[in-house]
């Protein structure tokens, strides 16, 4: 490995001061938004959660914003409980972060945001979150998926619209307060 690897490697696992503040805040952020301003049933969420974990995303890189969903998740279901823990859901929160930092880290554009979009709540969401709700309650898993194809296709948009304001709004003064400490 070159020393240039090496370095992007350390920067993506170390955890600085100023990057474990900001995840807490997003932790916990995650977790008001999930738990008390989110429409939830037994198949469907409606809510604000994709903020904090794209913006973990932007800003912290994939593996940071990955332990910021799991994290949450696991908090948001210890703390204030829809159902049983399911580790399958904390799964999904872990790549839903993990992807926002994968494809929004260093660049974010139009086609990144709906790449991004597509895999959070096409794969992931729709086909992912409904297994697992199949599995966890014994549905059919197509049925599953059928049902929860009304909540993820607006979705799709919403979230595509909000991030892509919040993109051309915050992020880029965020970015340069954290560069100016």
């Amino acid at each position: 490995m070159n020393n240039k690897t090496k370095e992007t490697l350390k920067d993506l696992f170390s955890f600085n001061t100023l990057q474990i503040v900001i995840m807490g805040m997003l932790i916990a952020l995650y977790v008001v938004l999930n738990r008390f301003v989110s429409i939830n049933a037994w198949n469907l969420s409606i809510g604000f959660t994709f903020l904090p974990l794209a913006v973990a995303g932007m800003l912290l890189g994939p593996f940071k914003a990955g332990l910021v969903g799991a994290i949450s998740d696991f908090i948001g279901a210890m703390l204030f409980p829809f159902g049983p823990f399911f580790p399958g859901f904390t799964l999904t929160a872990f790549l839903k972060g993990m992807t926002y930092g994968l494809l929004l880290y260093k660049k974010q554009n139009i086609g990144l945001i709906l790449a991004a979009e597509l895999i959070c709540q096409g794969i992931l969401s729709l086909f992912l979150q409904s297994y697992w709700i199949s599995y966890l309650y014994g549905y059919p898993y197509w049925g599953v998926v059928v049902s929860r194809f009304v909540q993820v296709g607006p979705l799709f948009v919403i979230e595509t619209i909000i991030i892509f304001i919040l993109i051309k709004t915050l992020i880029p003064q965020l970015k340069a307060t954290l560069k100016g400490k």
